[in-house]
């Protein structure tokens, strides 16, 4: 057991702590939404890739 008292947390540790909260419910929450709608249409999430292509290049990446 620890006996030292705990540091007070920065204001930019909470946010992190916040942040990376609220990306895993969002991930959580687009998986079961994307799943839902593979139900929906009767197919599996994540889909199987397609043996022997290479995936389409990307339209972000002109933007980036």
């Amino acid at each position: 057991m620890n006996t030292e008292p705990e540091r007070p947390r920065t204001w930019r540790e909470i946010e992190r702590e916040v942040m990376a909260e609220g990306r895993e419910w969002t991930r959580k929450r687009l998986q079961q939404r994307l799943q839902e709608e593979a139900d929906r249409q009767g197919g599996d999430f994540p889909p199987e890739p397609k043996p022997g292509g290479a995936s389409a290049p990307s339209s972000h990446a002109a933007a980036d």
